[in-house]
């Protein structure tokens, strides 16, 4: 027997450090080559980590929580061989045959016939470890670690493709448990819950905190007439072919690209340690996305660059990879301005937290239906309220006021959207 000691590797350009989100073994856990050992967490994303060599669990770095640095320590493994002299290729041929011997051993063989020349074939004992046998299931880490809370073995959750998401989770929980039919909401009294912030909760919570903490903000709110712009995008949709269906985001993102040359203060960064605020030429849009492990902010990079149509499908990608847990590093870094939204849920009104170092974050809100005057006539039109917080230090009030007017002009009259 040997230890093998599994060093958490560089798991990202500049990294110096990860936090452990969830273990997927324990101590004693006899596992195998490739099997998933731990979800861990950068600034930036999660990454899963597996094993190179198979084994028993001796030890493990920490609690989930924990930050560790890389190249310390995450997992040590008791081998059968010196892993460290020994390459997986010929390590599989030594430990080959010592198994076979083993399972002869205990499972004695029928003689074969004298006129059979292949050598006897050896069934395994049933004692044989289950995960030799287990069906490979994809997903998440997110999907993991809230099966691994809940107690349920992926293995029985059924998917289609075999990729677990947590509609598959739910579908499993209210009816193919076993256990029949559970309502969402119960009349039955809960028990307390402790729950440590990690991961990606712990990441936002920090950050929010910095940026409340670092910025004065102050946010601006206007009210502006959606229904041209709305019917524009009804006509749109209804020609649009092959293309992909448009929101009313797309649209708002050419507005706020084709008003932002005029107000640079607005597309920037602010680095307050060194003084120094840096006006971005490209508009580099964060798009605030709710997923099930928290608040994401993947980049449309070049948004200036798109059509609508273009950047419908970036929306679309972004978001579907923010939320399924495959947005690379460089998806959810370098904005230079944010726009997040709740859809439906908008409310009258938001004051929405900057995303730091950026100076500003544009929050639209719910669309409503309202009777209002068009001249000397009553006419139902459709409202939205827009908001936009900004970095008081970099950005006045007057500045952010004018580029909330600018952008209304644009929007109520949409085909200027598309006038160079």
């Amino acid at each position: 027997m040997a230890k093998f000691t599994f060093n958490l590797p560089d798991i990202g350009e500049g990294i110096a450090e990860a936090e452990i989100v969830a273990w997927h073994v324990k101590v004693g856990d006899q596992i195998s080559e490739d099997q998933p050992l731990a979800d861990m967490m950068t600034d930036k994303a999660t990454v899963e980590m597996e094993s190179p060599v198979a084994g028993v669990v001796t030890r493990l770095a920490g609690e989930a929580g924990d930050v560790i640095a890389i190249g310390s320590m995450l997992v040590e493994i008791e081998t059968v061989t010196d892993v460290s002299d020994v390459s997986p290729a010929a390590d599989a041929k030594a430990e080959e045959p010592a198994a076979v011997a083993t399972v002869e051993d205990e499972v004695p063989q029928a003689p074969e016939p004298e006129a059979v020349s292949a050598p006897p074939v050896v069934e395994k004992p049933q004692e044989t470890s289950v995960s030799e046998h287990r069906p490979v299931v994809t997903a998440s880490p997110a999907v993991r670690a809230r099966a691994k809370d809940l107690g349920v073995d992926l293995t029985d959750v059924k998917a289609a493709g075999g990729h677990v998401r947590h509609a598959d989770l739910d579908a499993y929980l209210n009816y193919g448990s076993g256990q029949g039919y559970r309502p969402a909401h119960s009349s039955a009294k809960r028990d307390d819950e402790v729950i440590k912030v990690i991961g990606m909760r712990r990441r936002i919570a920090d950050n929010m905190a910095a940026s409340k903490r670092h910025i004065p903000h102050f946010t601006y709110v206007e009210e502006i007439d959606v229904t041209a712009i709305e019917a524009m995008r009804a006509d749109l949709n209804d020609n649009r072919g092959t293309k992909p269906k448009l929101t009313l985001l797309p649209m708002l993102i050419v507005a706020i690209c084709k008003t932002i040359p005029q107000f640079p203060m607005l597309n920037a960064r602010f680095d307050d340690e060194a003084g120094v605020v840096t006006r971005h030429g490209s508009v580099h849009l964060g798009m605030a996305t709710q997923t099930q492990a928290g608040l994401m902010v993947p980049v449309i990079r070049d948004a200036q660059d798109k059509n609508i149509w273009q950047l419908a499908s970036e929306i679309s990608r972004l978001a579907d990879a923010a939320r399924n847990g495959t947005a690379k590093s460089e998806e959810l870094s370098g904005s230079t301005l944010t726009i997040t939204s709740l859809g439906p849920l908008g409310g009258i009104a938001t004051t929405p937290v900057i995303n730091r170092p950026e100076v500003a974050i544009i929050g639209p809100n719910k669309i409503v239906e309202r009777p209002m005057f068009v001249g000397d006539s009553i006419e139902v039109r459709k409202l939205m309220n827009l908001s936009i917080s900004c970095d008081h230090r970099v950005v006045d009030g007057w500045d952010a006021a004018s580029y909330v007017q600018a952008l209304k002009k644009l929007i109520e009259t949409p085909v200027l959207l598309f006038a160079d």
